[in-house]
């Protein structure tokens, strides 16, 4: 009979002893996560955000355009890749209506500021038909490697004749 009670009570002290580490709140250690986070490309469209890269001279923000459209302007070296990179011009519902390429006018390899051109021909629909004659004008940072941390943008309101 005493070795009943002897195991009972082994038994009751292991209960308690798994009852009392069951209620500790376990040590969670953060997981560390090295995958890089995808970043957006950076548009805004207040041109000062970015003077310090780029630097727009005509069209200008809010300026009536109409195909084809000569665009100038200057842009760090950096902002170019084989001397050039893209532009884009998207009607009131973001929907690229004409893509082109803007070239460098100068040496690009620099970290200076180098003066571009670019002539973008587009379709803009009749203004019977279209429901807002608002669009915008993209500057894209040529990004060769197609990293998103290395992209990069200007975008410029723009009335589309």
């Amino acid at each position: 009979m005493k070795k009943y009670i002897i195991i009972l009570i082994i038994l009751i002290i292991l209960l308690v002893a798994v009852a009392s580490v069951s209620k500790r709140k376990p040590l969670v250690l953060p997981i560390q996560d090295n995958t890089p986070t995808p970043t957006a490309i950076t548009t805004p469209t207040d041109i000062s955000d970015k003077s310090n890269m780029i630097r727009l001279t005509s069209p200008r923000p809010g300026e009536t355009v109409k195909s084809p459209l000569t665009i100038t302007g200057e842009a760090r070296g950096n902002w170019f890749f084989e001397a050039s990179f893209p532009v884009a011009i998207t009607n009131w519902d973001g929907l690229i209506i004409g893509e082109g390429i803007a070239t460098a006018q100068g040496e690009w390899m620099t970290s200076e500021f180098v003066p571009f051109t670019a002539v973008l021909n587009f379709n803009s629909t009749s203004t019977a038909t279209v429901y807002s004659k608002k669009g915008t004008l993209i500057l894209k940072k040529d990004n060769p490697s197609g990293l998103p941390e290395h992209d990069d943008a200007l975008e410029i309101p723009v009335v589309i004749e």
